[in-house]
């Protein structure tokens, strides 16, 4: 498979894009909540979150406006890892930030997924998703959701922002 999918070009940083404005964080007040059709509800708070064993991943980022950036570094918390913890009894996840954005996936389109709270060695930038961000390799970037609050977990796929508007809900940069 060619790494730069028809239509993109390299760029040197990540586009700075949203549709609205970056929601504060202090690091106290701040919580993951993991609910919907669980055996174990979760409420992590940033600490907690930050204790959970870490992993990094190298990969290509693909905006849908046509920028690709190569070789981005995230590191933080293997989606598997909250499906272990919650034991989800639906097949699909609704992630929400701490917005109104959201957006819906399959959990079989999660392997490899993280949720990311360092990019290239340093803290996650809030105007790129701090303090956290769901990472899904192989999808167009409006899959992983900025400001990350929420996972919810369904029986059936609930259309996110973008999928609302006639985006693809495949996001496949390829297709």
């Amino acid at each position: 498979m060619e790494r730069l999918p028809p239509n993109q070009r390299w760029a040197e940083e990540l586009p700075v894009l949203h549709i609205d404005t970056v929601p504060p964080f202090d690091g106290v007040n701040w919580d993951l909540t993991v609910t919907g059709l669980v055996e174990r509800p979760l409420k992590l708070t940033y600490g907690e979150l930050l204790a959970l064993p870490k992993v990094g991943a190298t990969m290509d980022f693909h905006c849908v406006t046509g920028v690709s950036v190569q070789d981005c570094l995230w590191e933080g918390v293997p989606f598997g890892t909250i499906v272990e913890m919650a034991g989800p009894k639906g097949g699909y996840a609704t992630f929400q930030a701490a917005t109104f954005y959201s957006t819906s996936l399959a959990l079989e389109e999660l392997e490899g997924a993280l949720l990311a709270y360092r990019l290239d060695g340093g803290e996650l930038p809030q105007r790129h998703g701090g303090p956290l961000r769901l990472i899904v390799p192989g999808k167009y970037a409006y899959k992983s959701v900025k400001w990350l609050a929420r996972i919810t977990f369904t029986k059936e796929k609930e259309p996110g922002y973008w999928e609302s508007k006639g985006y693809s809900d495949a996001a496949d940069p390829w297709g």
